[in-house]
């Protein structure tokens, strides 16, 4: 896959494109519910952390994929923040099969887009005051897998993280 993409991407002559247009927030929200009595707390966080993706056509052979990650953290029961980041690009990809194409919308495309979209994350709770987040290397091959596994047993859509 990693392969095949850089290939694309140097514009092989099998007509074959990955290109990326533009990586843009498209959304953000931050929320303290229980600020100032939270900040005043033993800080002993419990991370949560949900990613979702949407994908739609812009025009011919162009996407908009957008990563969505949203972090809840806890101490205790209560909540301290609530963040969550769209982080949006636009892709050219031309010259693949329907398979192929939706196997580099959920892995190649997140993948580009998921350190944008951590960076943006970790920005926004620290200017809400808190320490900075930093969030694990994401799998999307690994997770676009077990996606498609569990459409196959017709239990999700394999489009969506």
């Amino acid at each position: 896959m990693a392969d095949e993409a850089q290939t694309a991407n140097q514009g092989g002559n099998d007509g074959k494109a990955i290109i990326p247009q533009k990586v843009y927030l498209k959304d953000v929200s931050f929320e303290t519910p229980n600020s100032p009595d939270i900040f005043t707390r033993e800080w002993q966080p419990q991370l949560g952390v949900e990613i979702d993706n949407q994908i739609a056509s812009v025009a011919e052979d162009t996407w908009e994929v957008v990563l969505t990650i949203t972090a809840t953290v806890k101490v205790g029961e209560t909540t301290a923040f609530l963040a969550e980041v769209h982080q949006a690009g636009i892709f050219t990809l031309r010259g693949f099969e329907p398979e192929r194409l939706e196997r580099l919308q959920n892995v190649y495309c997140l993948r580009t887009l998921y350190p944008f979209a951590c960076a943006a994350l970790s920005d926004l709770v620290t200017r809400g005051g808190f320490p900075q987040l930093v969030l694990a290397p994401m799998n999307f091959e690994n997770l676009y897998e077990k996606r498609r596994q569990q459409a196959e047993a017709g239990e999700t859509d394999p489009a969506r993280h």
